[in-house]
C-alpha cells in the first residue's frame, strides 16, 4: 500500500488539462529505493499489478520521474518524484440514467456511496437501467468526467447500504487486495426472528450451493469455509434480535444463510427463511412493515488505495429499518 511519509496522493479531482487521463499519482522515492529498477520500486512500494504496469508502460505518459518519461527499468535515486498517470476510460455499455445519490464519500480516487434497498450495483442481462451504475454515470458524465464503473464489492438487491466504487485501475487494485487479505471491515446490522444461542458469537459453518437450486446458498460440508461474527445489541422479548455482523469472509449471501442456519433468519427475507417463524403471527404483523430483508452495510473500514490513510465511514439505518425497530420495540413493550 501507498502509505508512506513521503507518499504524494496528488489532485483530489480525477481530470486536469488533459481530459484523456487521470490526474497524477506521485510519491518520492526515499534511500531504499536508490539505484533499484522503477518496476521493482512500482512493485515493492506499491504492489502493482503486472498486468496495471503493462497499461503503463504502452501508455505516452504513464510513467515519469521528475517530469521526463521513463522506461520501466529507469534506475531510482533518492528524492525522485515518480509520477504514475494512467489514461482515462468509459463503461460505453453503461446508460446514463439520472438519479440521486446519497454519497458518502469521493475523491479523486474513490467513490462510496450508501445504497437504497431494491437496487442492483450492476447492469444485468435485461436488466440495462434502474442500476446504482446507471446513476453514478449520469453523475460522473454531468461533472465531465470520463471514469469506468468499478465496484471494489456488491451488496445484495435488498440490501441496504455502503458501497466502494474505484475511479482508476490503481485504486481498484489496492482496494481489491485489502478485500482478498481481509483487512477491510464489513459491519452490518440486522434484526432476525428470535435470539441466537449465546450474545456475542461466531458462526463458522462452510457455504456452497443448493444442488435444487443453484441460486440458493446452503451451509454444506463440501462449501467454502465461511465466518460471521455476530453481537446481539437489543433482544425483542425473547421474538426477534436485533444484531450487529461483522464478516470474516465474503460469500454469496453469507449473513443470510449463516442466520438461517442457527434458526434466526433475518426479518423481512422471503428467499431464507423458517418455516417455524415465516408463517408466524409475529411474520404477519412486521410483513407490512418490512418489504425486504431488514440488512444494512452500516460501516466500512480499510486503509485509503493511495494514501493509506485509515478510513471509517458509516451510513444510518434506512427509514424501513427504523421503523421495524420501533414496531419491535412497541410490540416488545407492549408483550405482543
Amino acid at each position: 500500500m501507498m502509505n508512506e511519509d513521503n507518499t504524494e496522493p496528488g489532485n483530489n479531482t480525477n481530470l486536469n488539462s488533459d481530459p484523456g487521463y487521470y490526474a497524477p499519482i506521485q510519491f518520492i522515492a526515499n534511500a531504499s529505493d536508490e539505484g533499484r529498477g522503477l518496476r521493482d520500486v512500482l512493485r515493492k512500494r506499491i504492489g502493482i499489478s503486472r498486468r496495471l504496469m503493462v497499461r503503463l508502460k504502452m501508455s505516452d505518459e504513464g510513467l515519469s520521474v521528475n517530469g521526463e518519461k521513463v522506461w520501466s527499468n529507469h534506475k531510482v535515486s533518492e528524492g525522485d518524484v515518480i509520477s504514475l498517470r494512467m489514461e482515462t476510460e468509459i463503461s460505453e455499455t453503461i446508460l446514463p440514467q439520472p438519479m440521486d445519490l446519497d454519497i458518502v464519500f469521493e475523491d479523486g480516487h474513490l467513490l462510496v456511496l450508501n445504497k437504497p434497498a431494491g437496487l442492483i450495483v450492476h447492469p444485468t442481462t435485461g436488466h440495462y437501467l434502474n442500476t446504482l451504475a446507471n446513476g453514478v454515470m449520469h453523475y460522473w458524465q454531468e461533472r465531465g468526467e470520463r471514469i469506468r464503473f468499478r465496484p471494489v464489492h456488491r451488496l445484495d438487491e435488498n440490501t441496504s447500504g455502503l458501497v466502494i466504487i474505484a475511479k482508476h485501475p490503481l485504486a481498484q487494485q489496492q482496494l481489491s487486495a485489502q478485500m482478498q487479505e481481509g483487512t477491510v471491515l464489513k459491519e452490518y446490522r440486522t434484526f432476525v426472528y428470535g435470539c441466537p444461542p449465546v450474545l456475542d458469537g461466531e458462526i463458522n459453518a462452510p457455504i456452497g450451493r443448493q444442488t435444487e437450486d443453484p441460486h440458493r446458498r446452503v451451509v454444506r460440508e463440501d462449501g467454502a469455509p465461511s465466518q460471521t461474527f455476530y453481537e446481539v445489541t437489543a433482544s425483542y422479548a425473547g421474538q426477534a434480535s436485533a444484531l450487529n455482523i461483522r464478516l470474516g469472509t465474503g460469500r454469496t449471501h453469507q449473513i443470510r444463510v449463516h442466520l438461517t442456519s442457527i434458526g434466526c433468519p433475518i426479518i423481512g427475507d422471503s428467499y431464507y427463511t423458517d418455516p417455524k417463524w415465516s408463517i408466524s403471527e409475529l411474520a404477519g404483523k412486521l410483513s407490512m412493515v418490512m418489504e425486504r430483508q431488514a440488512l444494512h452495510a452500516a460501516r466500512l473500514g480499510f486503509n485509503h488505495p493511495i494514501t493509506g490513510e485509515p478510513m471509517k465511514l458509516e451510513a444510518a439505518l434506512p427509514a424501513d429499518m427504523k421503523q421495524l425497530e420501533h414496531q419491535l420495540i412497541s410490540m416488545a413493550t407492549e408483550g405482543v
